[in-house]
């Protein structure tokens, strides 16, 4: 049970009543926080009212045993909650587990903070009794998961879809697994504003996505087409776009763009604003 449970924490300070005229969002994948100086930096720098973030530890040996979650929304007053993707076997003990997942932050009241924990999975993260209890083979339990809260902007109801998804496997199985988040979004009326954003370890603007997306009523919050998010890998190999946000609803994102000058995790953090 304790996979599925939310690790939440209430550090933001009382906001107004009435409702801002715009929301400045950031998405990223943070390598589990291990830059976590760089991270806080440059999220305190773009002083967001709501960010999503991948690969986030919990007491793992790599990051000092910390709750990374609560260390930067402690640090810039907001709220958090916390869903594990994985218990790292080779980052904890027995008695003292480690884990990695996702956060969901933000300047407003969080609630409602669940897991789908996808039906489809590679299994390639298994433990198997062949291999050796060291970190190169990152032997964990669980699986891929979204991480779904609800933000209260001065009494207006926000969904987030805090999405992983697999980084092994074919495009079929990630595709699955998106698939299953926008299964979940129809729970919600079509005024209700959405923001599906994460690592989706794929080329969204690929068709067969695309047409699903857009089936779904997103769109796409990034301004510029085929934008890396995460840096060149040598000579010949560029960077790739697997890094994505998307809204639905009666709001409109501008100004998205990814910081490709920041260099605290191996994906750029991506940025952009909602309006109504």
């Amino acid at each position: 049970m304790e996979m599925q449970d939310i690790v939440s924490g209430y550090f933001a300070r009382p906001r107004v009543a009435w409702p801002p005229r715009s929301l400045r969002i950031v998405d990223w994948n943070i390598d589990r926080g291990q830059q976590l100086q760089g991270v806080t930096d440059f999220l305190a720098s773009a002083n967001a009212d709501i960010v999503i973030l991948q690969e986030v530890d919990l007491n793992a040996r790599r990051t000092d045993r910390l709750n990374i979650a609560e260390e930067i929304a402690r640090k810039l007053e907001m709220n958090y909650v916390f869903g594990r993707e994985f218990q790292e076997l080779v980052q904890g003990t027995k008695g003292s587990p480690a884990y990695h997942g996702q956060a969901t932050l933000a300047k407003w009241p969080i609630s409602d903070g669940r897991l789908i924990r996808f039906s489809r999975q590679s299994h390639f993260w298994q433990p198997h009794w062949f291999l050796p209890k060291i970190e190169p083979f990152q032997e964990r339990l669980g699986g891929r998961a979204a991480l779904v809260a609800q933000i209260n902007v001065a009494g207006s109801k926000f969904v987030t879809y805090n999405l992983h998804l697999e980084s092994r496997g074919s495009d079929s199985l990630r595709i699955s697994q998106l698939g299953e988040v926008l299964a979940d979004a129809t729970r919600y009326d079509a005024e209700c504003p959405l923001i599906v954003a994460g690592d989706l370890n794929l080329d969204a603007s690929r068709e067969a996505v695309a047409f699903a997306v857009a089936k779904a009523g997103l769109q796409n919050a990034l301004t510029a087409p085929h934008t890396p998010t995460t840096p060149a890998q040598g000579l010949f190999e560029g960077g790739r776009q697997i890094d994505w946000a998307f809204v639905r609803g009666p709001v409109r994102a501008c100004s998205g763009q990814a910081h490709r000058r920041v260099k605290a995790s191996d994906h750029y953090p991506i940025s952009f604003t909602l309006t109504g």
